[in-house]
């Protein structure tokens, strides 16, 4: 009986060995079609050519693409938006880790248990929310108050659609996932490192900063690298907010930006032709700049890690 017994967990444990390794190629068959059909779109504009409206042929020019700041019908430049990207998403990071671990710090340690539940199912609800919310947000409530705020200082801008608003979108965008992250890692800080910190004289608000969040720096960052990727990745909410002008970079907060999603989206209308095309150019860009900014933040990660360690 125990050997019939026996032999039936065998041939379960193979049939769902079976059935994850087929459900694992089909995801990783699926990111892999993704990121050709990508890059085969992407490379189209530099080496087909395109009719325009006057019957000339064009082609869009490499070198220009990746060094021009000036995006046009004639002149595809993505350099002004990738710079524009990095530099909002910087900024966005700024605010949005502080605000993140310190909301985490606060729900972990300091708010008494039944607030610390609903701030919890708060962050997590602002987490789920579509991006498109927070893009009609960003539209209705933050371009009106950016739009009077640089009114105060006799600041000209088009409605509040500008640089300031999308950092703030972004950073809003940002806040709940590192949260979410941050509680997770903290609540795994062990408790009798914390008690012991207690016991040897420590003030709960020194145990809390350099115990609890000292010990969940690895989470945090790990945090941190999902938040800057959503911020890099994220297009409509974006897009209702930047205002997508002509050239970059731009550093002025208060005037109209464009970034690498914001380009793409602008173009969402095309059906075929080079305009189409180049967008998945910008996807391409875009896909090298995630994964660039993600090994640079993996290293700062294990380089914390390993000072943690030592």
């Amino acid at each position: 009986m125990d050997l019939t017994s026996s032999k039936k967990k065998t041939i379960f444990d193979q049939i769902f060995k079976i059935f994850f390794l087929i459900v694992a190629i089909i995801a990783a068959s699926s990111i892999i079609f993704i990121v050709v059909f990508i890059l085969i779109q992407g490379i189209k504009p530099f080496v087909n050519t395109y009719p325009e409206v006057s019957g000339k042929l064009t082609q869009a020019n490499f070198i220009t693409f990746i060094t021009s700041t000036t995006w046009t019908n004639l002149n595809y430049g993505a350099l002004g938006a990738l710079i524009n990207t990095l530099y909002l998403t910087f900024l966005a990071t700024l605010i949005a880790l502080p605000v993140s671990v310190l909301s985490a710090l606060f729900i972990v340690r300091i708010a008494p248990k039944p607030l610390a539940i609903v701030l919890q199912n708060v962050v997590e609800l602002l987490a789920a929310i579509p991006s498109i919310i927070f893009g009609l947000f960003g539209s209705g409530v933050i371009n009106p108050m950016i739009r009077d705020f640089a009114m105060f200082f006799g600041v000209q801008t088009a409605g509040g659609v500008s640089g300031l608003s999308t950092v703030i979108v972004l950073a809003i965008m940002m806040i709940p996932t590192i949260t979410m992250l941050s509680v997770t890692s903290m609540k795994a800080v062990k408790k009798p490192v914390i008690e012991a910190s207690l016991a040897l004289g420590a003030s709960k608000t020194q145990t809390d900063f350099k115990i609890v969040m000292s010990g969940a720096k690895s989470g945090i960052m790990a945090a941190l690298i999902l938040g800057v990727g959503r911020a890099l990745g994220e297009a409509t909410a974006v897009t209702m907010v930047c205002g997508n002008n002509s050239y970059g970079p731009v550093w002025d907060l208060f005037d109209v930006t464009r970034t690498l999603t914001s380009t793409m989206m602008n173009g969402i209308h095309e059906s075929s032709g080079i305009t189409y095309d180049i967008r998945f150019s910008v996807g391409i860009l875009l896909i090298v700049t995630i994964l660039v900014v993600n090994v640079i933040l993996s290293i700062v990660k294990k380089v914390i890690t390993r000072y943690e360690q030592a």
